[in-house]
């Protein structure tokens, strides 16, 4: 249990923070706005309730088919990675999100995934 609860909270920590990392860097060097609407508190509890729920699920999936992922983490990595770019693509293609948008999900989400993946696997 001990396991899943820690692991839980480093792909937490990882799937929120490097995002904000890549974001951060796509602002200071082009004209990538904060999305509008909402302020900044309400944005990032926004931001770390769905996050909570993707590391949930990545650790959830994860451990229930442990014996067979555990030598092919990066595998596992790879297809939440692809997951994710499809939706980033499907994002920029609908109204109000830009492909600076997608292309910055798109980096943070090649950092995390196969790194959430590698904390599993050396956790669990």
């Amino acid at each position: 249990m001990l396991e899943i609860v820690s692991s839980t909270i480093l792909v937490l920590l990882v799937i929120y923070v490097v995002p904000f990392i890549v974001y951060g860097i796509f602002s200071a060097v082009s004209d990538l706005k904060p999305p509008e609407g909402a302020s900044p508190r309400r944005f990032l509890l926004s931001v770390l309730v769905s996050k909570i729920g993707t590391a949930l699920t990545f650790v959830g999936v994860f451990y229930a088919a442990r014996t067979e992922l555990d030598e092919q983490w990066l595998l596992y990595g790879a297809l939440w990675w692809i997951m994710f770019v499809i939706g980033e693509i499907g994002q920029a293609i609908g109204p109000h999100y830009t492909r600076q948008e997608a292309v910055a999900g798109i980096i943070s989400e090649t950092v995390y995934c196969p790194l959430s993946a590698y904390i599993v696997h050396v956790v669990i």
